[in-house]
C-alpha cells in the first residue's frame, strides 16, 4: 500500500481521492480546529494533527521515508506578498513561512513524489518569479543531498475530469523519478477509460449532479436516495443516504429578487440598483450547464451564480459538495460558515483521484 501525508489538508478533498485509489493517508495537518475535526470524522484511520504547521516541522512528528507521497498546498498569501526582495531569499522571507514549513517537511520525509495544489494565478504572480523560485528551491541539489526533485506543473480544469464545475487549479508535482507529465496525463486518461470507468471524463451537468436530491431537510439528512445518473451513482453509498442538505434562510427581499431571476440571468435582470462586486451576483444556475467555481460564499445570492435552477434559494452544502464531487457519505462537521469554507476551498476528490492513479502508475513502473 502506498503511504501519503496530507499537509494543509482542509476537510480532506485531496485525501478522499487518494483513499479511493487505496492509498494509506498516514497523517494529515490542518490548522483550523473545526475543519480539522471534520477531516478526522471522515478519515478515522488517519493521524490528524490539528495544529500550526510550525509546531510540527520536526523529526519527532515526521520521520524519514514514512510516506511515498506528500499532498496538499500551502496557502498562497505569502506567495502573493513576496516582493522585489525575492532575490534576497524567498524561502527565508517570514511572509512565506507556511511554504518554508512545507519545504522542511518534504526534506524530513523525503518522499518520492509530492503534489502541490494552488490557484491558477500562482503561474503569473510577480511575472512568474514565484513559481520559478519554488522550482529553484526544490531542484537545488544542495537542499536534498544531491538528490533534488524535478518540478513539473500544469493547470488542471475540473470539467475535463467529469466534474460539473469551471474550476482551474495549478498542480505542481515534484519527483525524484524521471517522467514526462504530459505523457503520464495522457497515459492515465487512457488507462482509466479502458480499465476503470469508460465514462469518467464525460461531461457532467449541474442537473446530473443534484437532480435526485429532494427538498432540503431541517437536519440536512436525506434517506432513500435513488441515483438517476452515472455521476450520482459514482457518489452514492449502500445506505442511499447523505447529509448537509440544509437550505439557507434568505430575507424576503432576497427571495423576492430570486423569484424574478430566470435561468442564466443575474442581477442585471432586476429593476434595481444593486451594487455588487461580483458579475454573477444573483445568478441562477442553468441545470444543463456546469457550475462556476464553487466558492465559500455559495450560500449568498450576491456571491455568484449559486441560485438553484428551479427553487428560490441558493444551493445547499450537499448540492455544492456534489458539484465538487464529494461522495454522499462524506459528512461535513462544524458551523455553517466552516462547512461552506470546507467545501469551497477543497480539492475536488474526483480530480484528486485522477492524480492518485497517475502517481501510482509512475511509482509502480519506475524505480529509484
Amino acid at each position: 500500500m502506498i503511504k501519503a501525508v496530507d499537509l494543509f489538508a482542509g476537510c480532506g478533498g485531496f485525501s478522499v481521492g487518494f483513499e479511493k485509489d487505496n492509498y494509506q493517508i498516514v497523517s494529515a495537518v490542518e490548522f483550523d480546529e473545526q475543519i480539522g475535526e471534520s477531516y478526522a470524522a471522515n478519515h478515522p484511520n488517519t493521524k490528524v494533527y490539528i495544529d500550526d504547521i510550525k509546531n510540527l516541522d520536526n523529526d519527532k512528528t515526521f520521520k524519514n521515508n514514512q510516506a511515498d507521497v506528500i499532498i496538499g498546498g500551502p496557502p498562497c498569501q505569502g506567495f502573493s506578498m513576496a516582493g522585489a526582495r525575492i532575490r534576497n531569499g524567498f524561502i527565508d522571507d517570514p511572509r512565506n513561512y507556511l511554504f518554508k514549513h512545507y519545504f522542511n517537511i518534504v526534506k524530513i520525509i523525503n518522499p518520492k513524489i509530492f503534489v502541490i495544489e494552488n490557484v491558477k494565478g500562482l503561474l503569473t504572480m510577480k511575472n512568474g518569479n514565484i513559481l520559478q523560485e519554488i522550482k529553484k528551491i526544490f531542484e537545488d541539489p544542495d537542499n536534498f543531498n544531491d538528490k533534488p526533485y524535478k518540478i513539473q506543473f500544469k493547470v488542471f480544469k475540473a470539467d475535463q475530469f467529469g466534474i460539473p464545475q469551471k474550476r482551474e487549479r495549478v498542480i505542481i508535482i515534484g519527483s525524484k523519478i524521471d517522467f514526462d507529465l504530459e505523457l503520464e496525463i495522457s497515459g492515465t486518461t487512457e488507462y482509466i477509460k479502458k480499465n476503470i470507468d469508460a465514462s469518467f471524463f464525460e461531461r457532467v451537468t449541474i442537473w446530473d449532479a443534484i437532480s435526485n436530491l429532494p427538498l432540503p431537510t431541517n437536519d440536512g439528512e436525506v434517506v432513500g436516495l435513488n441515483p438517476i445518473s452515472k455521476y450520482q451513482r459514482s457518489l452514492s453509498n449502500s445506505k442511499n443516504m447523505t447529509f448537509n442538505h440544509i437550505e439557507t434562510k434568505h430575507s424576503k427581499i432576497a427571495v423576492d429578487r430570486m423569484k424574478k431571476i430566470k435561468i442564466d440571468e443575474n442581477f442585471t435582470s432586476l429593476n434595481e440598483d444593486i451594487k455588487s462586486i461580483h458579475s454573477g451576483s444573483y445568478g441562477r444556475m442553468n441545470p444543463l450547464n456546469i457550475s462556476t467555481t464553487i466558492t465559500t460564499r455559495f450560500d449568498t445570492p450576491s456571491g455568484g451564480r449559486f441560485i438553484h435552477p428551479y427553487e428560490h434559494r441558493t444551493i445547499t452544502p450537499r448540492e455544492a459538495a456534489r458539484i465538487q464531487s464529494f461522495p454522499d457519505d462524506f459528512k461535513f462537521i462544524g458551523s455553517k460558515t466552516s462547512i461552506h469554507k470546507q467545501i469551497g476551498n477543497a480539492v475536488p476528490p474526483k480530480m484528486a483521484y485522477f492524480i492518485a492513479v497517475m502517481i501510482r502508475r509512475i511509482l509502480c513502473k519506475k524505480h529509484i
